[in-house]
């Protein structure tokens, strides 16, 4: 299955399967986390029963996403100790204690409060279980803050001195931490993951529309991610803009893989909408591009001079057709939602929401494009970087263990055989979940006796919708 391949590559190989299921889970939790948030501060606040329905009725879907998430990340974790030894031995310094911040920061605090969030409503009593809730989404954030740190540092290192033995070490904390790529990648992260979130909502929300399109949850939670995508996408983009000048700055030939730019260009360079790729003969074949639009986009002038892999060592070049196919997914997918968000405002103003089939089965389409999009950009980030685990300084081939690739090979089929067994059988579930519709008097995780506490009453929880 893999012959040929050495134990870099499939090393390589495995923590992309890793990483490719655990991102999805995350994704959608810190974006679900916090619209669990909004719910029930909605329903503190207004007393409307729909808002405590739809809670109880993602709750039961984030327990089970939450801990998909928190399985596939330890899974990962341990290939830094038996793929990535030499990684682990140089990096450790630095990227140790960040992880360690995550754990004392981010998980105790998602752990401290998750089971008062699950299953303490009606043992605790609103305004206590609300801020529960809202710590596991200030822990989800916390935990994004932290991950992306380290992996920012990795991209864009700084504050850092190697010594004798190769290792690095921390020489300033604050430009570990903030180094230059942190900043734009915490956001696009972020916003990320509520476009994701929003984007499943909405898919729910319009599936039970299309059956019926008088229900009051699906109603609440369609006009709520529609809402997110009419104003997240575009400062989705704008980040994503940013993120790409800043991309150009440190990391220039992860833009020039982006771009298909193999040849230098002295009086602007095209942006190249399709093509495929020719790493050897270092040209796009085919190409489909429009003059001068990729200096407007990336120096912001017609004319402005765009440096190309020529000016690189080959050896130094990532895997070029990879990086300019996942950046055009991606980008391709944040487009798709930009035009969600608009159809869905003009539906709005129309006073159409919640009748038009078309932008129902759009909703309804687009389920996914959080989960592509996000694996798109992270497949652009990680294989942009090659062929470097520490971008300019450590080497992929310097970081991996002393392994033979048949053990490797044998723990990546492994994780294959698992992976689809055990994380299929989640998504069935979830998607079980979903299929229903959330009803009057949803019960969440604890099924317990309804409530009866100061400030929500029978009357208040049967408000109209």
């Amino acid at each position: 299955m893999f012959e040929g391949w050495d134990a870099v590559v499939l090393a390589r190989a495995q923590f992309a399967f890793t990483m490719s299921f655990h991102i999805i889970f995350p994704a959608f939790s810190i974006g679900l986390a916090s619209y669990l948030a909004v719910l029930e501060a909605l329903w503190l606040w207004t007393g409307r029963e729909v808002y405590i329905n739809l809670f109880n009725y993602w709750l039961k879907i984030f327990a089970v996403a939450f801990g998909m998430g928190v399985v596939s990340g330890i899974v990962m974790s341990y290939q830094f100790g038996t793929n990535w030894s030499a990684f682990s031995d140089k990096v450790g310094p630095v990227i140790g204690p960040l992880m360690a911040y995550e754990v004392l920061t981010a998980f105790f605090l998602e752990a401290g409060f998750l089971g008062v969030m699950l299953f303490g409503l009606k043992r605790v009593g609103p305004k206590l279980h609300f801020l529960a809730t809202l710590m596991v989404a200030i822990g989800t954030l916390i935990s994004a803050f932290w991950i992306l740190s380290a992996n920012s540092w990795m991209q864009t290192p700084a504050g850092h001195t190697i010594n004798a033995d190769g290792q690095f070490i921390a020489a300033d904390w604050l430009k570990v931490i903030f180094n230059p790529s942190f900043p734009y990648r915490l956001v696009h992260m972020v916003l990320a993951a509520y476009l994701t979130t929003a984007l499943v909502v909405g898919a729910v929300g319009a599936w039970h529309l299309l059956r019926d399109r008088h229900l009051a949850g699906p109603r609440v939670m369609f006009s709520m991610a529609m809402w997110m995508a009419t104003l997240v996408a575009p400062l989705q983009i704008l980040a994503g803009d940013q993120h790409g000048l800043n991309t150009l700055e440190h990391q220039p030939v992860k833009i020039m893989a982006m771009e298909g730019h193999f040849q230098s260009h002295k009086d602007g360079a095209p942006l190249i909408l399709f093509g495929l790729p020719n790493q050897s003969a270092s040209r796009v074949d085919y190409a489909v591009e429009v003059p001068k639009l990729g200096s407007v986009i990336l120096k912001h002038s017609p004319d402005a001079p765009m440096a190309g892999l020529d000016t690189v060592p080959r050896e130094n070049w990532p895997p070029v057709a990879i990086a300019f196919w996942s950046f055009r997914i991606m980008v391709g997918m944040g487009l798709l939602m930009l035009a969600l968000g608009m159809f869905s405002l003009l539906m709005r103003l129309q006073g159409k929401l919640y009748d038009s089939r078309l932008l129902h089965l759009f909703a309804v389409a687009m389920a996914p494009a959080g989960f592509i999009a996000v694996l798109a950009g992270w497949i652009t980030t990680e294989v942009g970087r090659q062929p470097f685990t520490v971008y300019g300084l450590l080497r992929t081939t310097e970081s991996a263990s002393p392994l033979a690739a048949p053990a490797v090979a044998s723990s990546l089929i492994a994780f294959i055989i698992v992976y689809f067994a055990v994380f299929a059988a989640g998504v069935i579930y979830l998607l079980r979940l979903m299929a229903a519709p959330p009803h009057p008097g949803e019960e969440g995780p604890s099924h317990e006796a309804p409530i009866r506490t100061a400030g929500i009453t029978p009357a208040t929880q049967g408000a109209p919708s």
